[in-house]
């Protein structure tokens, strides 16, 4: 019984040896793998987040359009463009909103002082002050820096200022209806202003 109790303890052992080695290679292939795979994945989603991370100012500079650059999303993505995009955002007056446009109804005079925008504004005219007491003072739909844009329903914006003046001047109605854009030049005739399909269909219904 002992040489047969001596074999069986030895088998054991040899085993428990055997396994001991088997499960040592087995772990250090499956940590191997399991490494592997992680730097795989990680190397997949690397781009993946860098791709979010990256600040939106940071533009091509093929892909950098005229909206970008008015934003201040510029193809450098610096710091300054970043908070000048920021500014533009907050002093953006949407013109093809037509909350944005009032109209005014007045005699003749008027009271009003207009002034021409400069050619690289746009042309155009804009209410540069009201008479105290004038008509378009007392009525208060009108106010300084208005940006005319037409009368009688005719399409004056972009004129120069006689011609823009003049369309009021011709007017032979009681009350000359006058609409106007509220906001600067560069709202209205600039990169985001009001396409020529949107105001001519605004115009029509006005």
């Amino acid at each position: 019984m002992k040489p047969q109790t001596t074999y069986i303890a030895l088998t054991s052992l040899y085993c428990i040896s055997s396994a001991s080695a088997f499960t040592f290679v087995t772990s250090s292939v499956t940590s191997s793998s399991r490494n592997s795979n992680t730097e795989l994945q990680m190397g997949l989603f690397d781009g993946v987040k860098d791709a979010f991370n990256a600040p939106p100012n940071d533009i091509a500079a093929e892909k950098e359009t005229p909206i970008d650059r008015w934003m201040g999303w510029s193809a450098r993505g610096d710091e300054s463009n970043s908070q000048g995009g920021t500014k533009a955002m907050a002093n953006f007056i949407d013109a093809m909103d037509s909350a944005n446009y009032v109209t005014a109804e007045l005699e003749k005079p008027m009271g009003i002082v207009f002034e021409e925008n400069g050619t690289k504004e746009g042309g155009g005219i804009f209410i540069m002050d009201l008479k105290e007491d004038g008509i378009a003072a007392k009525e208060g739909t009108a106010a300084v820096g208005d940006q005319l844009v037409a009368v009688n329903g005719m399409k004056v914006y972009g004129m120069d200022f006689d011609d823009a003046l003049g369309a009021i001047i011709a007017s032979e109605t009681e009350k000359t209806k006058l609409l106007f854009f509220r906001g600067p030049s560069d709202q209205f005739y600039g990169p985001t202003g009001a396409s020529e399909e949107w105001l001519t269909e605004f115009l029509a219904e006005s």
